[in-house]
């Protein structure tokens, strides 16, 4: 069973972070490509690791990815 799940990924510093917001589960990469691999990663072995409880315990059902605009200076 597959299951789609969100991937924002961000430079830092000189590499970049990947977040998967619905479980909590971050990795990292040199590139933006290597980082949302490496999340992939992350997740599958958490999934194939965690307890259905964990699982459940993880999962963020309802979150916001959006922009705002403000006014600057």
């Amino acid at each position: 069973m597959n299951r789609r799940l969100t991937a924002i990924v961000e430079r830092d510093g000189d590499g970049y972070v990947a977040l998967c917001p619905e479980m909590d589960v971050a990795s990292q990469g040199d590139s933006v490509t290597e980082a949302r691999s490496n999340l992939e990663e992350a997740l599958t072995l958490f999934f194939e690791t965690a307890s259905p409880e964990e699982i459940e315990r993880r999962t963020r059902t309802e979150f916001y990815v959006t922009h705002v605009e403000v006014a600057v200076g």
